[in-house]
């Protein structure tokens, strides 16, 4: 819990000083993408212990998971572009 409150500290600070008009909107996609990255970690330590039934619930939760990814990450890549054309 200290290091993810050190992490965001350091983060907000950084966003503080930076000179880019998205920097705030970037950092919000970073969060976004961390928080997935968690999601996406623990539904494949679910797949550990759940039942057959249960595994197709989770395949089709990965894939969710697994396309929100993409789509955050090509938003942070639509918001660098735009900074740096």
């Amino acid at each position: 819990m200290l290091v993810r409150v050190l992490i965001i500290y350091i983060m907000l600070t950084a966003t503080a000083v930076a000179l880019h008009e998205n920097t705030f909107a970037v950092f919000e996609l970073k969060e976004q993408l961390q928080m997935l990255y968690i999601n996406m970690w623990e539904l494949l330590t679910q797949l550990e212990y759940v039942t057959a039934d249960q595994r197709a619930v989770v395949y089709e939760e990965i894939e969710g998971i697994k396309q929100q990814i993409s789509d955050t990450i090509d938003l942070i890549k639509q918001h660098d572009q735009a900074e740096h054309p």
